[in-house]
């Protein structure tokens, strides 16, 4: 039995990372593949309960390594849970955020620093890695525009202009430094960025046998 393949998509809020994995698993599972689509943080029982402390907007006071420390808390149980098993028995898994939101939102955003965000989710990923992210980008302004649609914001998207600012910048640093990272304009036609996303993916499977 062939593994099946780790698919993250990572983007700044309004990015339409939820549509593009939407249509990538319905354009899969009409191929016949196994597939399993998941989030971060959340994702299992443990997880989602982990989630629902990061974006409660009560706390405020949350101090920047304890919301790191929760991210890669979540993180540790969505992988020995549900990816790795999902894995090991061909399932292809697409997740709405991994690792590199983390490495951004904490350890640029926050100021925590990339490295040692690297070495607090060592343990949590313990030695799992993507195969494929796709890092869909959005000028900053137009971010801001399809924020603002929201009725609600949580906790990290109420963060404030100076951070998700860092963040938008983290998104262009990280996306220059890995080759694995797939970056998209997302700033285009929706059906179009999937058909870039999709013949990616096919390249990937050509390969992946």
């Amino acid at each position: 039995m062939t593994k099946g393949l780790l698919i993250t998509f990572e983007g700044p809020d309004g990015s339409g990372k939820s549509t593009q994995i939407g249509l990538l698993k319905e354009y899969l599972t009409s191929k016949g593949y196994n597939i399993l689509c998941t989030r971060e943080p959340g994702g299992t029982e443990i997880s989602e309960k982990i989630r629902e402390i990061i974006l409660d907007n009560k706390n405020s006071n949350m101090a920047d390594m304890c919301e790191a420390l929760l991210y890669a808390a979540s993180r540790a149980q969505l992988v020995n849970e549900v990816i790795k098993p999902a894995l090991e028995k061909g399932t292809m898994v697409i997740c709405d955020r991994f690792v590199e939101s983390s490495i951004i939102y904490q350890g640029i955003g926050r100021g925590l620093g990339v490295e040692r965000i690297r070495g607090i989710n060592e343990a949590a990923l313990d030695g799992l890695k993507a195969d494929v992210t796709f890092m869909l980008t959005i000028p900053y302004d137009e971010g801001l525009r399809r924020k603002s649609k929201q009725r609600t914001l949580d906790r990290l998207e109420n963060g404030g202009d100076d951070f998700h600012k860092r963040v938008f910048e983290g998104y262009r640093e990280l996306a220059e430094s890995r080759d694995t990272i797939k970056v998209v304009d997302a700033n285009r036609d929706i059906e179009l960025i999937h058909k870039d996303i999709a013949h990616t993916i096919e390249e990937l499977i050509a390969n992946h046998k």
